[in-house]
């Protein structure tokens, strides 16, 4: 099983649009994949038409170390289950708090959905916090949007700066942290200038960039992953070869199934 982290220190950069998508994606090319939601806003509940909702909440369910494969919930689409978010995660900073070696608390939950998942993805909440730092020792790697600001860089700095103090307290190498540009606008000369110094800083930048779409926006209407309703839109071609990336790097090419055809 392998642990993907979606997450941003700053909010609405397209961190939640990205891992509906890439879980919808990873799940059609025939993993076992869990979404688990760590955001009490529970965005990526309610793209997916699940009840933003956990029997126990954070504080039962840190306590019990079989408590998020009782807690999965099935999504409509095939090989993808998810772990609501709850609007009570918002305590989960100080439930964690409560146990030993906290910051390693998520990784021991997740060790038990190996025999339930190829892949978990975690939606994680914009913030710095003990949960941020859970999320550095239980995942493989982090992946990171960065939208076409002047300060993009500047908080991937400080995101690899977060995954290096952990990394120091636990004793262990840093976790991998792949950046990819998200809510580009290729008319717009700023972005476009924004778009070349970023690959120009990082050249290990995942996939294409994720456009700036209407369609992206329409996922909280719809309420359902990108290649569904808008399969031919440049957006989940982009996200398609953003997966292609991830998936390369997570599993490997002989480890990886054999893909379907892309309808794009």
């Amino acid at each position: 099983m392998r642990t993907l982290a979606c997450y941003a220190i700053k909010g609405g950069v397209g961190k939640t649009a990205g891992a509906v998508n890439l879980a919808w994606l990873a799940a059609e090319q025939g993993y076992r994949v869990i979404l688990w939601d760590l955001d009490p806003q529970g965005a990526a509940s309610f793209y997916l038409g699940v009840k933003a909702k956990v029997k126990g909440a954070a504080g039962k369910l840190l306590k019990d170390k079989d408590g998020l494969a009782e807690r999965l919930r099935p999504s409509a689409h095939a090989n993808l289950d998810l772990l609501p978010a709850d609007f009570r995660y918002r305590h989960m900073d100080r439930q964690l708090d409560d146990h030993k070696k906290p910051e390693q608390r998520l990784g021991k939950l997740l060790a038990g959905l190996r025999k339930h998942a190829d892949l978990v993805i975690l939606d994680c909440p914009p913030s710095v916090s003990l949960v941020s730092e859970n999320v550095f020792t239980a995942a493989d790697a982090i992946l990171t949007p960065l939208i076409p600001t002047t300060l993009s860089l500047r908080t991937l700095a400080q995101l690899r700066e977060l995954g290096r103090e952990v990394a120091a307290e636990v004793g262990r190498p840093p976790t991998p942290i792949w950046p990819y540009l998200s809510m580009i606008d290729r008319r717009k000369r700023l972005h476009r200038e924004i778009a070349e110094q970023v690959a120009a800083a990082e050249p290990d930048l995942m996939g294409d960039a994720i456009p700036y779409a209407s369609a992206v926006e329409q996922m909280g209407l719809e309420r359902q992953p990108l290649p569904l309703f808008a399969p031919r839109s440049p957006a989940t071609q982009a996200f398609r070869n953003l997966w292609r990336d991830v998936d390369g790097r997570l599993f490997g090419p002989r480890l990886a199934p054999v893909a379907k055809r892309a309808t794009v």
